[in-house]
């Protein structure tokens, strides 16, 4: 069962990484809040709020490991899923970009916690390996994606399971609203440290989400797209998988 699992999941990731290129430019480029970006305390508090996420999620995905192989090649999966996505941007305004965050198929089947977990590895090795965010600003790129994006992606696939709607649009609404809060939570963190020399954070807050909405809606929409075209790959490979994790709806 192990070996016919892995064979049928291992057929899925091909097909996650070519529909994941073809949906997205291939000249995309830029990255999250930039290295050296935000003020140091700042940066210091972003990494304080986003830790004790990614501890409760180190525990987590230790017992998804204790539970089974298959769940956790699962989330490997998942993850590969995100780092893609992410690693694929618009520019958009001054010391960030616009791209897909992919957490939200991840949080769907596993939680928030373990992709608090995954987002950080996946925003580490952008930060060092494609120069897409940085070491220091590494703390608010997680928390915005990993943790607010992950969090307000399940709650919302949960909220619209009990509204009588199937899985694909519970997974489309989850993929799409949880990459629009993520570029929320950012133009939140740039307002806050760089509020308008006149009005203030308000002012500075309405220029980046008016900004960021010209590129992040449509990315949103096609996120949403893709989640779902993914999930019922999974759906189709990994049934027995998808109803053993937390219950997911198939």
């Amino acid at each position: 069962m192990v070996t016919k699992s892995y064979s049928s999941l291992s057929r899925v990731v091909p097909v996650i990484f070519a529909v994941t290129f073809l949906s997205v430019s291939e000249n995309a480029y830029a990255m999250h809040i930039m290295e050296g970006f935000l003020p140091k305390g700042w940066s210091l508090l972003w990494f304080a709020f986003a830790t004790p996420f990614v501890i409760i999620g180190f525990f987590s995905i230790k017992k998804i490991a204790e539970n089974s192989n298959k769940h956790l090649l699962l989330l490997a999966l998942c993850g590969a899923f995100a780092f893609v996505l992410s690693a694929l941007k618009l520019p958009s305004v001054t010391g960030s970009c616009s791209h897909p965050t992919g957490v939200a198929l991840g949080a769907i089947i596993f939680g928030p916690f373990p992709m608090a977990v995954i987002g950080t590895i996946i925003l580490l090795f952008q930060a060092l390996l494609l120069a897409h965010g940085g070491l220091t600003t590494l703390g608010a790129n997680v928390f915005s994606m990993a943790v607010v994006g992950s969090f307000v992606a399940f709650g919302i696939y949960k909220i619209i399971l009990k509204m009588r709607f199937n899985a694909g649009v519970a997974v489309f609404a989850a993929a799409f609203l949880g990459d629009l809060i993520t570029y929320v939570t950012t133009s939140f963190q740039l307002a806050a440290a760089f509020p308008n020399p006149v009005g203030g954070f308000g002012v500075s807050l309405i220029k980046f989400l008016s900004i960021f909405a010209l590129t992040q809606l449509p990315l949103a929409v096609s996120e949403g797209l893709l989640s779902v075209m993914v999930y019922n790959i999974l759906v189709k490979y990994s049934p027995k998988e998808l109803t053993a994790i937390r219950g997911v709806r198939i």
